[in-house]
């Protein structure tokens, strides 16, 4: 049984400019679709992204999502994937890693090696994360993520038009939320009734894999939950690096 919710109620505090920042997230989104299709929406489920497929969908917007199924997700965010798969209007694509070269990875490696070198972990989210997002990507002239400027110090210059793509892989990436703080998500979330994974109730603000996430405590780092046991300045997957090579020896970049 899903707990008794406590995120809305800790959390749902908008900015006075809420109105304003609303607005612009969806002024950005309907235009994405006349000025960078085709794009998608990448979700990883979190609050930020439930918000911004939300607004997808309120605004009737032709706007794919997909998610990452790394086959090591919490049972929590597998079972909102079914969820919104069943209600969303949007099309909900799931692309998963190559089977082969997980079991390969894990006779290599062992499962634990992520625990045992920055390195053993990037190469993880290589084959489980940046594999299927290759895939899920091709072709796109743009993605839209749910980065947030207050999420991490490595993401404190993110604009609601990201081109820094631009010269390595031909394309935008767009922030809609880039200026919400979390008071702003969690109001939107409450006045909308969005549905959301009920680990955020559970003080997880950021949900990856299950191996690579915990529940944090009060004062610590929105990410800090995510790959605890590295430095801080490590915290990225892989996936919105600030630079990342050509498609042929893309490495890591979250």
């Amino acid at each position: 049984m899903r707990p008794t919710p406590q995120a809305p109620e800790q959390h749902a505090r908008p900015s006075t400019d809420f109105a304003d920042k609303l607005a612009r997230s969806r002024a950005l989104l309907n235009a994405s679709v006349t000025d960078f299709s085709p794009l998608k929406q990448a979700s990883s489920l979190g609050a930020e992204d439930v918000v911004i497929t939300h607004l997808i969908n309120a605004l009737r917007l032709d706007i794919p999502v997909f998610v990452l199924d790394t086959g090591a997700l919490h049972h929590e965010t597998l079972a909102l994937l079914e969820r919104t798969q069943a209600h969303s209007g949007a099309s909900i694509e799931v692309y998963r890693p190559e089977h082969s070269a997980v079991i390969q990875w894990v006779r290599d490696h062992g499962q634990d090696a992520i625990y045992r070198s920055i390195d053993a972990r990037k190469a993880c989210c290589e084959v489980r994360k940046l594999e299927p997002l290759r895939r899920a990507l091709q072709g796109q002239r743009a993605w839209v993520t749910g980065l947030r400027r207050e999420q991490s110090s490595n993401r404190g210059a993110v604009e609601m038009i990201d081109k820094s793509e631009l010269t390595t892989h031909g394309r935008i990436k767009l922030n809609p939320l880039a200026e919400w703080n979390w008071g702003d998500v969690w109001h939107y979330i409450a006045t909308e009734g969005v549905d959301y994974n009920p680990l955020h109730d559970q003080f997880f603000p950021s949900i990856g894999c299950a191996p690579c996430t915990r529940a944090i405590s009060l004062g610590e780092d929105f990410r800090a939950g995510r790959w605890w046991w590295e430095d801080e300045a490590a915290k990225e997957c892989g996936l919105h690096a600030t630079h990342v090579p050509n498609q042929n020896s893309e490495k890591a970049p979250a």
